[in-house]
């Protein structure tokens, strides 16, 4: 096999694994990651991660330029606004997760650092989360507003909506969503008891020791 075939059936495999946990449902949710060649592998739109065709996907050139495959995501502004100002984004996914929607609910919930910091695996696979204010789905203005971020965030939280997280590659970026949404479900069992939340301390001993990108 190629490694675009490759990517390809890697892409349908860690999505159906999404899907079958309940991290997304029917046909929400999409996800993406470049080609060798400076392209895209996109879901189609209106496409479950359950069942999602290796040979459908919606497939672009490095001018962005639909190739192949079916029409893709009416989220595409979401992941060009990623790839456009990450250099090191190789793959964006994005979720209807539950718990990480019901906490962009929250009126305590910090548009800043969405996520408490009540583990160090947060801080380390996602770094600081930004909310984002509601749009309606499919709205370019999503996009805009990620690329108003300039590259500073590999991780958005889309309020009333679900989050989006940008990594080196599928796995990677799968992995870090499944961590920002556990964070959220954790975060919503325990509010509002009052927790040891990781210090300033703790936090900081994490960024150095990991390297992650913690400034805003």
């Amino acid at each position: 096999m190629t490694r675009e075939t490759d990517l390809r059936e890697q892409i349908c495999l860690l999505a159906k694994s999404l899907f079958d946990r309940g991290l997304t449902h029917g046909s929400t949710g999409n996800i993406s990651a470049r080609t060798d060649d400076g392209g895209l592998l996109v879901s189609p739109t209106g496409t479950s991660f359950g069942r999602l065709d290796p040979g459908r996907l919606s497939r672009f050139d490095d001018r962005g330029n639909l190739i192949s495959g079916d029409k893709p995501t009416k989220e595409m502004p979401l992941h060009k606004a990623f790839y456009d100002t990450r250099s090191t984004a190789g793959a964006v996914v994005h979720l209807h997760s539950c718990h990480a929607v019901a906490w962009s609910m929250m009126p305590d919930a910090d548009a800043e650092n969405f996520l408490p910091q009540l583990t160090p695996y947060s801080v380390m696979l996602l770094g600081k989360v930004k909310l984002l204010p509601f749009f309606l789905p499919g709205d370019p203005a999503m996009g805009q507003a990620i690329k108003g971020l300039a590259g500073k965030r590999s991780a958005v939280m889309l309020a009333n909506h679900g989050p989006v997280v940008a990594g080196k590659d599928v796995e990677a970026a799968c992995n870090a969503i499944e961590e920002l949404e556990n964070t959220a479900r954790l975060a919503m069992m325990i509010h509002p008891l009052p927790v040891r939340s990781l210090t300033a301390n703790q936090v900081d001993q994490v960024v150095r020791k990991f390297d992650v990108d913690w400034d805003d």
